[in-house]
């Protein structure tokens, strides 16, 4: 249950809905065991046939003869005055006003409980989401997409529902218990102490049931979020999916999918509604127990209970089992729900490895170079580079290049500290990127990705992310990626919406906004990651055109898949097995007759 309280740190934002919620539970127990209790004297004065009571009670006691005195004293009075039926209609009508009262208490406790809720569902979804945004690029290697989605909707959901709606619960149904009991306790301590012994069987049981219901919900969640997984790789991947006929085989591993979740989601729907029948069994249970032996004590004729008040002390017993009972479903659902807060904090209490330093350095623009210093990494399966060190001077180009698999990719993601190095380091003017804030780093840095990576969104706020622009400037950046013709073209020009991932417009078209986005920032460094190696013959001549344009007078850091764009690179280094294998300019390596004239041949440039 630790855990169950530490979402309680959410509730500091809402203190004045948290007492509005605490006081209003209050008052709705008070009016309700009210409500309950003024029948009791009266039953007495009706069904006794004692005299009526004339004189007051004497000095003020916490006590139950004396309670009962004051209000048999009272009613005395009323029926003297009015008769039977006044005193009748008295209670009646003082009946309803309690009840109207409880009613009200339990709306504003709702309402309030209504805001938390919301609240604190928006808090939690938020802080994954920052988390999401926080975390290193290394984090998401290993999880699915689909997973991470569903810890941010349906096991927020399942919280909110479970944990969250149970608050109120937790606070208002022991206060009702507690001042049951304590009522209980004035009518007859011996019936009284008889219920409480039977009372724990019921809790050891729902105990159990409660700990087989978070494991099974815990599985459920995992399962849920492999399904959303599986769906949005499929929903990615229709194209090909289609291309090669393989709909029956995805629908297979799907109904798969389907079928486990339904095997284990009827589990916990079993398991959960066993709980509330159990509950309201062991209650009966309990109940004719109490019957039996408050009946023997008003047989008994000690005078210890009278009639009257065993039909009182039922009315409030029986009151007092809804809340036990719904303690007992609060707790399965709490277990139920603590699964998957769980799986939430497994992102929103995981740590990044890319932290900046207590007291970053100052990064006053980029003034002379970039160095790899014996730069080695890998991502915990084997090394991934070994040694690499080279200098990408202001203003300079160079290239990487060679085959698949060799770290190109790798080490351009070094330099916006998306990984850090395990052994050397990356510096920027001679200052190691672990002692600069990470946002100066990436500030000076435009990306331009082979897949260019777009929003569903308008063509604006695709080209302005990140950066606030006025119209000419967006204009001027669209023109220079040999984008804003085609734009102007669009339904809306550049408020139209482009669809998921750019998907209404070509791939030419979709790389020249992200090379408008990179021209937009205007940044002193740009990583290439060769932006027209997916492209046709005339959209490639577009966006090399545009590539040009954006690297005029820019420090170019590019990964070369086609090696006639990088021929007029400053320096081209050849990667290989996480080595640079051969470097040189485009003449240099072809008179070396190594590697990199391999390549050429290979792309048949030689």
């Amino acid at each position: 249950m630790t855990r169950f309280f530490k979402i309680f740190r959410y509730l500091g934002n809402y203190k004045p809905l948290v007492v509005l919620n605490i006081l209003s539970n209050i008052l709705y127990v008070v009016f309700n065991l009210l409500s309950l209790l003024l029948f009791i004297p009266f039953l007495e004065l009706l069904f006794s046939g004692e005299s009526l009571v004339t004189e007051a009670p004497g000095q003020f006691e916490w006590t139950k003869d004396y309670f009962l005195g004051y209000f048999n004293h009272a009613m005395g009075q009323r029926i003297i005055e009015g008769g039977a039926l006044s005193a009748l209609g008295f209670i009646c009508g003082l009946t309803l006003l309690m009840f109207f009262l409880k009613n009200l208490a339990r709306y504003l406790a709702h309402v309030a409980m209504a805001g938390i809720r919301q609240g604190m569902g928006r808090d939690i979804r938020r802080e994954i989401y920052a988390k999401v945004l926080e975390l290193p690029l290394g984090f998401f290697s290993d999880e699915r997409k689909g997973d991470i989605i569903a810890r941010n909707t349906t096991d927020v959901t399942e919280v909110d529902s479970s944990i969250i709606g149970s608050m109120e619960m937790v606070f208002r149904d022991p206060l009702n218990i507690l001042i049951s009991i304590g009522a209980m306790l004035l009518i007859s301590p011996q019936l009284t102490l008889f219920s409480l012994i039977l009372l724990p069987v019921s809790g050891i049981v729902i105990g159990r049931i409660s700990k087989s219901l978070k494991r099974t919900s815990r599985k459920g969640q995992d399962k849920q979020g492999e399904i959303l997984s599986f769906l949005e790789e499929t929903l990615g991947g229709l194209r090909i999916i289609k291309a090669f006929n393989a709909q029956e085989r995805i629908q297979a591993t799907f109904d798969g999918l389907n079928e486990s979740y339904r095997r284990i989601s009827t589990r916990l729907l079993n398991k959960r509604d066993l709980a509330s029948p159990t509950s309201e069994f062991l209650g009966a249970c309990v109940m004719v127990g109490l019957v039996y032996f408050g009946g023997r004590l008003i047989l008994s004729g000690d005078g210890s209970l009278t009639g009257p008040e065993f039909i009182g002390f039922i009315i409030l017993f029986s009151q007092s089992l809804r809340p036990i009972q719904s303690i007992s479903k609060t707790a399965s659902n709490i277990n139920k729900g603590l699964a998957s807060l769980d799986r939430i904090d497994e992102i929103r209490l995981a740590e990044s490895d890319i932290l900046d330093p207590e007291s970053p350095k100052a990064l006053d623009g980029f003034q002379a170079s970039v160095h790899y210093q014996d730069v080695h990494f890998d991502y915990g399966q084997g090394p991934v580079l070994q040694g690499i060190d080279f200098e990408l001077k202001k203003g300079m180009t160079i290239a990487l290049v060679g085959e698949s698999g060799g770290g190109k990719s790798t080490i351009a993601d070094l330099l916006p500290r998306f990984y850090d190095p395990v052994q050397g380091g990356v510096l920027i003017d001679g200052v190691d990127l672990r002692e600069l804030r990470t946002q100066d780093i990436r500030g000076l840095l435009g990306v331009v990705s082979q897949q260019p990576i777009l929003f569903n969104d308008s063509v604006w706020n695709n080209i302005t992310l990140g950066k606030e622009a006025t119209q000419e400037e967006v204009e001027q950046a669209a023109r220079t990626a040999n984008a804003h013709e085609f734009i102007q073209a669009l339904p809306e020009g550049y408020q139209t919406n482009i669809g998921d991932s750019g998907g209404k417009l070509s791939g030419g078209q979709r790389q020249r906004l992200s090379i408008a986005r990179a021209v937009l920032k205007n940044p002193p460094i740009l990583i290439l990651d060769e932006a027209t190696s997916a492209l046709d013959t005339e959209s490639e001549q577009a966006v090399q055109q545009a590539l040009d344009n954006l690297m005029k007078e820019r420090t170019s850091l590019i990964i070369a898949h086609r090696l006639s764009t990088i021929q007029h690179a400053d320096r081209i280094l050849v990667i290989q097995g996480g080595c640079i294998v051969e470097s040189g300019t485009h003449d240099e390596l072809l008179a070396q007759a190594g590697v990199y004239q391999r390549l050429i041949e290979m792309q048949g440039m030689g």
